[in-house]
């Protein structure tokens, strides 16, 4: 029994490498940090690896400038195009997919624009038609970037609707929080709108687009464009991020009895 015990530990510490104290930096998307999950899963990590990570929560278009300065470890975004511009240009290596949800319009109970039940580009030609409040993050972070993308399918100029529409140049949850206190309309990731069940009166009103999908990706940065960041160690969160106890962690995590994110490593 005892020769057993001991080759279990051996294989376990084998596969399983072990770092001295250590630490790394990761820079996340506002949504993700917001959400909870990832002070939820991460101290799983930090135990195995003797890692501590420290987290970083700006928009995704920050957090590549922050990765492509060397400035942090390894970045987790929701961006497909940028993350691919981002290894394409030789700044990050190792990109893998960890988990998705969706985008989604929220708006008020009264829902002045009538767009209740349209799809993502419906809705916005609808709130620009009738000329309602519209908030946008406005900071260039994953779910900005979605918008504007969605604003130009719509074929609409959202600028041009004056003072109707709305940059509050922060995360997504004060977005919300802004857009709930004008009576106005928002586009969410549907995991930090669900984190915030019971604090804002703002209901979904537009959702289950195809083109509202909401993927996650992390990618290291390039040891070879900057040598100084600790690259074994991103690539062991990496691995560990796409392993299937990390991601029995993301499929179980809930805020307000809701799953807020969907593994999807390796589909």
């Amino acid at each position: 029994m005892r020769t057993t015990i001991i080759l279990i530990l051996a294989v376990a510490l084998y596969s399983c490498p072990v770092f001295s104290q250590d630490r790394i930096l990761m820079a996340v998307t506002t949504s993700t940090e917001n959400s909870g999950l990832l002070e939820a899963i991460l101290p799983h990590f930090e135990r195995t690896y003797n890692i501590t990570v420290d987290v970083l929560a700006v928009g995704t278009g920050k957090a590549v400038t922050l990765g492509e300065n060397g400035d942090v470890d390894v970045i987790l975004i929701h961006h497909r195009a940028s993350e691919d511009a981002f290894v394409e240009n030789g700044f990050g290596v190792n990109r893998r997919d960890v988990m998705y949800n969706d985008f989604v319009i929220v708006g008020p109970v009264t829902d002045p624009a009538g767009i209740r039940g349209l799809n993502g580009i419906e809705s916005l030609q609808k709130i620009a038609q009738t000329g309602s409040v519209f908030v946008s993050r406005g900071d260039k972070s994953g779910t900005h970037l979605k918008e504007n993308e969605l604003w130009k399918l719509a074929g609409t100029d959202p600028a041009a609707s004056g003072d109707r529409y709305l940059e509050a140049g922060q995360g997504m949850g004060p977005t919300l929080l802004l857009a709930d206190e004008k009576n106005a309309y928002s586009i969410a990731d549907r995991g930090t709108f669900l984190s915030l069940s019971g604090k804002i009166d703002l209901i979904i009103l537009s959702g289950k687009d195809t083109r509202l999908y909401n993927p996650y990706g992390i990618i290291a940065v390039n040891p070879e464009k900057h040598p100084h960041v600790k690259f074994s160690q991103s690539m062991a969160l990496i691995n560990w991020f796409v392993s299937p106890g990390a991601q029995k962690l993301i499929g179980e995590f809930k805020k307000n009895d809701h799953v807020l994110f969907f593994p999807n490593a390796g589909k």
